[in-house]
């Protein structure tokens, strides 16, 4: 009778939410991409987090990535077709033209000489 009460209670118990253990979650589909691909979408978004130094906030609603509510979402569209254009004009094909080369990690671009010095070149300024 003690076997039977705690199987019943072992197998009666509600498994939890999420992937079974050693499997990552899954995403849900992106919706509202209109210039990016998904199957590159998580690392490209990570690559424009880390070249404004920003959280996904800044550009997105939370809980609701689709959403165009925010300002900034469309400004990195822009940004986005501008470093394209910029990068189309090179005939070698490469990318040579990021977020990062204006930005280096803040929100507003840099747009004249040390408003934006890149970490490695103050400290090898600050040693000679």
């Amino acid at each position: 009778m003690l076997v039977l009460f705690l199987s019943l209670t072992a197998f009666g118990q509600e498994r939890p939410e999420g992937p079974p253990p050693g499997e990552r979650m899954r995403m849900p589909p992106p919706k509202n991409l209109k210039l990016l691909q998904p199957e590159h979408l998580m690392e490209t978004m990570q690559a424009f987090r880390v070249a404004l130094g920003v959280r996904c906030d800044f550009c997105h609603v939370q809980n609701d990535f689709a959403s165009d509510e925010k300002h900034h979402k469309e400004v990195a569209r822009m940004m986005i077709v501008m470093a394209r254009e910029i990068n189309a004009k090179f005939p070698d094909g490469k990318m040579h033209v990021t977020c990062y080369t204006c930005h280096r990690g803040a929100e507003e671009p840099a747009t004249h000489p040390g408003e934006a010095e890149h970490p490695d070149h103050a400290e090898h300024e600050q040693h000679n």
